[in-house]
């Protein structure tokens, strides 16, 4: 495996799994939708705490074991709506856009409800951050191309979310699918031989819709987001 090739021929990182161990912690308990904090404050102060090599792998960990939660999440739902209707739901990490498409009105967004207690717009919103800007030193602590993987995933979660599951397009969800989009970049620029971008990239990257996105305490309209445009910027180079 050319990563763990560059992994044994590179210099030998510390890492202190106890350490990231009571990271997790403290920013399981720390931060949310509990918090007084508003969403952009806590996403600064998590990424203080994730600023070293320790820091980066629980970045990872949690944007990986959100994805995880999600997709169990989506298939329990999937489970019960055969069990109640007899309607078969075909859940597939790939592309979750054909489910949404199918029976997003029968479906709860996964993010707002993950058993871990992590809240998209607080700790993932920052560790996605965290992974996309110390990117090059992924290859040294965990291997990319799964996460990479994660990234996308989770970036399929939140637009079909918007698009399909009555998610609010607010500050807070753009500035996460932001920076999936930042991350999922900055990623895809560090790996030997980076991976076809997923189906549901490639559609959205097809489009260049305008979407207004609001205050997140209120009906006004403050700002937009080009999902296509943004993708192209960032994975055609």
């Amino acid at each position: 495996m050319r990563w763990l090739r560059q992994l044994l021929s590179s210099r030998r990182v510390q890492l202190d799994p106890g350490r990231q161990q009571a990271l997790l912690r403290d920013l399981r308990h720390r931060y949310g939708a509990d918090s007084r904090a508003r969403f952009p404050e806590q996403v600064e102060a998590i990424t203080r705490m994730l600023n070293d090599d320790d820091g980066l792998v629980v970045a990872a960990r949690i944007v990986s074991e959100t994805a995880d939660e999600a997709h169990a999440d989506l298939q329990a739902q999937a489970h019960d709506v055969h069990r109640r209707t007899g309607r078969r739901l075909l859940v597939h990490r790939r592309n979750y856009r054909p489910l949404w498409k199918e029976a997003g009105p029968a479906l709860r967004w996964p993010l707002f409800a993950l058993p871990s207690g992590l809240h998209p717009y607080a700790q993932l919103t920052a560790a996605v951050a965290v992974v996309g800007s110390r990117a090059s030193r992924l290859g040294r602590a965990t291997d990319p191309y799964p996460l990479l993987t994660r990234v996308f995933e989770v970036l399929d979660l939140t637009t079909a979310g918007w698009e399909y599951g009555r998610v609010r397009v607010d500050t807070d969800a753009a500035a996460l699918a932001d920076r999936l989009i930042s991350a999922a970049g900055q990623i895809l620029a560090t790996v030997d031989d980076p991976p076809r971008l997923p189906p549901p990239v490639r559609e959205l990257m097809r489009r260049n819709n305008t979407l207004d996105v609001h205050d997140p305490t209120g009906p006004t309209v403050v700002s937009a987001i080009n999902l296509g445009a943004r993708m192209r910027e960032s994975f055609l180079v």
